[in-house]
């Protein structure tokens, strides 16, 4: 089906687009959060899979989405601790640590889903409902894609503009990159740079969790081993790609889910195809992007060292 003309085409494929973007998006915004104050989360990743474990597990045993929500971001927040425990508060090696954890938390959701979930791992879980806004959703094309949405889009909208704010019109956000690009001038005003790390990972595994949470909630409303398929890693190109802005951030995810929609319609409508071919454009569209961008980008300039009081 050709989307020249067709406004139903279209309002599929923006929905399409939208649904993919999310949870990378609030990954990317977690991300964005922890960076800034000097620390790669690498574990993001983990941190969707173990989010959208949590919210399985909660939403099968309390029977509402809402349960599962909170004990998705719980099992954020634990991921956070121990991310924010062994790389801020240790020293342990930042990237070493991320990638320890997203092995850990896939062979632990694999192993606790069989457990608590047993045989019921595939039935189909409680879930939030789009909620459509009234007027809003009325629009041509851009109502239905907007504004027919479950409260966890509609979360995404909010926190994209938020975490602009927060970073770029606080006091705290400037102190929070202050201590991404020069640790020692905030620890002379008296902040405490571990205490703002800390805070700064567990907050960026949150969102990531969010992104987790997202999926079996709002999306699929089944638990799978390994269901972040990627989510994490793409969300860390798009910090860099987005050069650690936001705004920017949030057009390198939509890119990104643009990219992988547009390879699934031309797989749906080239069935004669190798779908291997299709599957190539996402990676060419983010190598490409990359490649072009690669050098215009400047991460902040403490991050990935451990801060040390006194010295240099």
């Amino acid at each position: 089906m050709s989307l020249i003309g067709d406004m139903s085409a279209w309002v599929d494929f923006l929905s399409t687009v939208l649904r993919l973007s999310i949870p990378i998006i609030f990954a990317a915004l977690g991300g964005v959060l922890s960076e800034r104050a000097g620390v790669f989360n690498v574990s993001l990743e983990g941190c969707i899979l173990g989010g959208a474990f949590g919210a399985a597990t909660g939403a099968y045993l309390t029977g509402t989405p809402i349960g599962g929500l909170l004990v998705g971001l719980f099992a954020a927040v634990a991921i956070g601790c121990v991310l924010a425990g062994l790389a801020v508060n240790l020293g342990i090696n930042q990237l070493v640590t991320g990638i320890a954890i997203n092995i850990l938390v896939l062979g632990l959701t694999s192993y606790l889903a069989r457990l608590i979930l047993g045989a019921d791992a595939t039935s189909t879980l409680p879930g939030f409902t789009p909620l459509a806004i009234p007027g809003l959703s009325a629009i041509p094309v851009i109502g239905p894609v907007l504004f027919n949405q479950d409260p966890l889009a509609y979360l995404m909208y909010l926190m994209v503009p938020l975490t602009y704010w927060f970073l770029f019109r606080t006091p705290w956000g400037l102190i929070v990159r202050a201590i991404g690009d020069y640790p020692i001038a905030a620890d002379t005003v008296g902040v405490s740079v571990p205490a703002v790390r800390a805070l700064c990972v567990i907050a960026s595994c949150v969102l990531g969790g969010l992104g987790g949470c997202y999926l079996v909630l709002c999306q699929v409303f089944v638990f799978t081993e390994n269901m972040s398929a990627g989510k994490g890693w793409i969300a860390l190109a798009a910090v860099i790609l987005g050069r650690w802005n936001p705004a920017l951030v949030f057009a390198a995810c939509i890119f990104f889910a643009f990219s992988e929609a547009l390879q699934l319609r031309l797989q749906f409508n080239n069935p004669d195809v190798p779908y291997q071919l299709f599957s190539m454009v996402p990676f060419l569209a983010s190598f490409v992007a990359l490649v072009v961008f690669a050098g215009r980008v400047r991460p902040p300039a403490a991050i990935g060292s451990k801060y040390v009081r006194g010295g240099k």
